[in-house]
């Protein structure tokens, strides 16, 4: 193996292992997120054996990770002729995996924020007592600022990378 071969290897093992921990501090199981890591940065797809003895993890752990990435769209699983077993491979756009996560975390996190604010404050509606009134605005002020969020959220993922690049490029200049 050359010199530059074993240096783009050790490099790539860091990354994976600097974006699994990245991933835990994000909400997202290590494991998934050096498998995204390692299928993000692969030039070929990979079998699920392939990803257990990369990451040294059990076929279950690799088997649920891959399954849990599939189904945020994050990768794909490729069938080659002849051939068995499943491949997976992972979309490379940054931009669009920025999308896919967005969209994800929406409607693992988001939506379901908006509902119990939303039910909280439908709850209060008709309390007459200053910590029943105070509870009410409480919700209505965090439902209407997760609710901006949400759109905003929603806004930029839908635009394409130049234009939201531009637009924070404005926000934030």
């Amino acid at each position: 193996m050359s010199e530059e071969r074993v240096k783009l290897e050790e490099t790539r093992e860091e990354f994976v292992t600097q974006w699994g921990i990245m991933g835990a501090q994000w909400g997202i199981n290590r494991t998934m997120a050096q498998i995204h890591a390692l299928l993000m940065t692969s030039p070929n797809v990979m079998s699920t054996d392939e990803v257990m003895e990369a990451l040294e993890i059990s076929r279950g752990n690799a088997h649920t990770n891959l399954k849990d990435l599939v189904g945020w769209g994050l990768i794909r699983i490729v069938t080659k002729k002849g051939e068995r077993k499943e491949f997976f491979g992972a979309e490379k756009d940054v931009w669009e995996i920025f999308r896919r996560v967005a969209r994800e975390r929406k409607r693992r996190e988001i939506d379901p924020a908006l509902e119990t604010l939303r039910s909280c404050k439908s709850a209060t509606e008709e309390m007459k007592s200053v910590e029943g009134k105070a509870f009410h605005e409480q919700m209505g002020q965090l439902e209407d600022f997760v609710s901006f969020a949400s759109k905003m959220g929603d806004r930029v993922a839908s635009m394409q990378h130049g234009k939201a690049i531009k637009l924070a490029m404005k926000f934030f200049g």
